[in-house]
């Protein structure tokens, strides 16, 4: 829990004096008020709570799946989780609050320690809204727009040499510990390494599936079950990489940029902080948070006529409009306010819809074997060192750019939101999705065409 005194400003300010002047347990109340898990003051959080009791009671029909049931149950799921990892001593400095409001949830499922209609509330709510895409186009949009265009350049020019060689690296890496560990190089590569690098669940291991099925003429659901629990624990591995380079950073601060990738330049102020950033208004935000939804539907009609990926379009759509100076500096502003309020207020939410909608507990433990999991670690962690290493050969910061490095191995745009929540640099969110999204099809695509040509036992 922690407690929130901005509402008392400075000692002149008409709300002090309110404060001041008012009983002695009308204070006590506010305190209690301003006392917070997350962001849900305690009050209203055990107000929920009584809330989601009462439609229990009322029968499984009678609970609701829309947005406003699902606003309050995921805070409440999202921020606790989120509240217990970060009061870890030890683990909460290497990501234990996005690993417990991914994966706490996900075993309570599995469990049945979650009540059935609100499982299901949560997953029809998750699957039939675009909550995850919504989260992914507001950061995208606004950590483009409040970045400097010399750093946006650089950085997306000289991220690709690091990625390229990181996956040469994990590759290379993944097939040696597998031998050593007994696992046959056939099975190595196209069942572990190759999914842990695919780009996770929708757009890696799932066509994975089918390619493979349609080259071996078997169905792809069994084939599916098999490269699963690979993606899914090269997510975990990157998301726990990712918090130890956080902590890292927090010693060694010539290796990080906080966000930024090419050493020796600086963001304006815009994405800054200070006293000195200007402030939104409401009507800029509005507009920002229209002209976001906009770009995602640009995305998604070109994936659907033109086949073109939608989250990479919507990302080269917003940098070239950044770039050729499109939007005013007010509405890129309202864009990074758009972003912040979504890192700060829904980041622990949608981890939580994402371990309780898309996050199989089973799948992820049958991955706990002792060759499958050496092989795993070992080729995420050769991406996350190989991209720290070049890094430095290339004047770019080694713990920013192994963070995206670790996305490389993420479960999608699910993996990259708890990866860069872990590292607490959700700013790399649009070198993220090029790691993901572009590096996953390549791999999917170089993979399928290896095994069709080069045959199968």
């Amino acid at each position: 829990m922690t407690i929130d005194t901005t509402p008392v400003a400075s000692a002149d300010s008409w709300l002090d004096e309110e404060v001041r002047n008012s009983p002695t347990w009308l204070r006590a109340w506010w305190r209690l008020v301003d006392l917070r898990i997350g962001v849900v003051p305690a009050p209203v959080f055990i107000l929920i709570l009584a809330v989601v009791g009462g439609y229990l009671a009322t029968g499984a029909s009678g609970f609701p799946s829309d947005i406003l049931m699902n606003m309050a149950v995921l805070a409440v799921g999202g921020f606790a989780c989120a509240q217990i990892g970060k009061g870890l001593p030890g683990l909460n400095q290497i990501g234990a609050a996005a690993i417990l409001a991914t994966f706490v949830p996900s075993y309570l499922v599995y469990a049945h320690l979650l009540p059935a209609p609100v499982v299901g509330s949560i997953t029809d709510f998750t699957k039939q809204s675009n909550f995850l895409y919504l989260f992914i186009s507001a950061i995208i949009v606004g950590s483009i727009l409040g970045m400097d265009r010399k750093l946006l350049i650089s950085g997306f020019l000289k991220i690709f040499v690091p990625l390229a060689l990181g996956s040469v690296a994990a590759l290379l890496t993944g097939l040696l510990v597998g031998k050593a560990f007994g696992l046959e190089p056939h099975y190595t590569l196209y069942y572990v390494v190759i999914p842990v690098l695919a780009g996770g669940v929708g757009e890696g291991a799932i066509p994975l599936s089918v390619g493979y099925g349609q080259i071996l003429h078997q169905p792809s659901g069994p084939l599916l079950a098999t490269i699963l629990p690979a993606a899914m624990f090269g997510s975990l591995t990157a998301i726990v990489l990712a918090g130890l380079l956080n902590l890292l950073g927090k010693h060694r601060r010539d290796w990080t940029g906080d966000g930024r990738l090419v050493v020796g330049e600086h963001d304006y102020p815009l994405s800054g902080d200070g006293a000195d950033r200007p402030r939104s208004t409401p009507q800029v935000v509005a507009a920002a948070a229209v002209t976001t939804v906009t770009l995602y539907l640009v995305g998604a009609l070109a994936q659907k006529t033109l086949g073109w990926p939608g989250p990479v379009t919507m990302l080269f759509v917003a940098v070239l409009l950044k770039l050729g100076r499109v939007f005013s500096p007010t509405l890129e502003q309202g864009a990074f306010s758009v972003y912040e309020f979504f890192r700060v207020g829904v980041t622990y939410p949608l981890l939580f819809a994402i371990g309780v909608a898309m996050t199989p507990w089973d799948k992820l433990m049958s991955a706990f074997t002792l060759a499958n999991v050496v092989t795993i670690v070992a080729t995420v962690a050769a991406m996350v060192s190989t991209g720290f290493g070049v890094a430095r050969l290339i004047g770019m910061y080694p713990i920013d750019v192994a963070i995206v490095a670790a996305c490389r191995c993420g479960q999608g745009g699910t993996g990259d939101v708890a990866i860069l929540t872990a590292a607490n640099r959700m700013q790399l969110m649009p070198f993220a999705q090029i790691a993901t999204r572009i590096g996953g099809a390549i791999t999917v695509t170089l993979a399928l065409i290896a095994m069709a040509r080069f045959g199968h036992p």
